[in-house]
């Protein structure tokens, strides 16, 4: 890609993440960009084209990876502050406000499943650690997909609400969440 092109891409994406894809001009982008117009459609088909070429690249998606879980004690509490701290530590309110944008009717189908790729990780890397700390005996047999989608469903939220309103909604801090969240979590796995 050269260097007119990513410019192009790197101001879409950060106006989609700060106005919403529908909100964003081809205009503005170019203005964003430092070019003009022709030179954004000699590169692009569309803002659409852009919005989807951006999507793609890795510097434009939260880094959650199988990797970033790879962390493991075998002890309940520690593992899943692990797990909770590196999906909030990646997912900063940039990517979670972009992610936002890029859920536009005009994108959804197209950038569906980049989104998804998110939540997958999470929920397939925590259910397999509650399946193999099920068979090291150090947790009770429950329904390891259910509680997976409660651990990722409270992570997420407190991330997709700091996000987007900040000290507003709570003042609680994301290391106080944690601690408490993990608590509720490993005191309802135990039962």
């Amino acid at each position: 890609m050269d260097e007119t092109s990513q410019k192009i891409i790197d101001a879409a994406m950060a106006l989609v993440r700060d106005k919403g894809y529908v909100a964003t001009t081809t205009k503005e982008i170019a203005k964003a960009a430092g070019v003009n117009e022709c030179t954004l459609f000699r590169k692009f088909e569309s803002k659409k084209d852009i919005v989807i070429q951006g999507a793609n690249q890795t510097g434009w998606r939260a880094d959650i990876a199988p990797e970033i879980f790879e962390k493991i004690t075998w002890e309940l509490e520690t593992d899943l502050e692990m797990f909770m701290r590196a999906y909030m530590d990646r997912m900063t309110p940039d990517f979670v406000n972009l992610s936002i944008g890029l859920r536009a009717p005009q994108l959804y189908e197209e950038t569906r499943q980049l989104i998804m790729k998110v939540p997958q990780t999470f929920l397939e890397a925590f259910t397999d650690y509650l399946n193999q700390m099920c068979a090291r005996g150090k947790i009770p047999r429950k329904d390891f997909k259910a509680l997976a989608m409660t651990v990722f469903s409270a992570t997420f939220g407190y991330t997709f609400l700091s996000a987007s309103f900040g000290k507003e909604l709570t003042e609680v801090e994301k290391d106080e969440y944690i601690r408490n969240s993990v608590q509720m979590f490993v005191k309802g796995i135990n039962l």
